[in-house]
This record gives structure tokens, sequence and C-alpha cells, in this order.
């Protein structure tokens, strides 16, 4: 298991957990983000990542995905 921040680009992966604040857990609930749901990493930047998830896409800080684990 790796956190979302440490994902290779290109690559599918599966969310095992995620926790966060209550607000930021929701929103991404809100855009498919969930725990057993699939995750896309289009792009890693310095200090973000860009994922997909169904038809969204979503730039999520480094600390955000830090607390993702895939």
């Amino acid at each position: 298991m790796q956190a979302l921040s440490d994902a290779k680009t290109g690559e599918i992966y599966t969310i095992k957990w995620m926790f966060g604040l209550p607000e930021v857990i929701e929103f991404l609930h809100s855009r498919h983000v969930e725990e057993g749901g699939t995750v896309r990493v289009i792009q890693r930047c310095r200090d973000s990542v860009i994922i997909g998830v169904r038809d969204v896409r979503l730039a999520l800080g480094n600390e955000v995905a830090e607390r993702i684990k895939v």
C-alpha cells in the first residue's frame, strides 16, 4: 500500500482507505473518490497530483494525496 502522492503517472489504482478533515472527505465522496473506487493518475506535479475518476478530473495537493492510500 502506498500514498496516492507516490503513485505512478498513467496507472490505475484502487483506493484502500483515506482520512482527513470531514469537509474534505465529503467533497471527495461527492466526486466519487471513495474507498473501493478506482482512480487514474493523470499527472504528478511538484506539489499536486491530477487524478481522473469516471468523467471527473481533480487536482489534489500533496497534503491531501498523502492521506489517500492505494
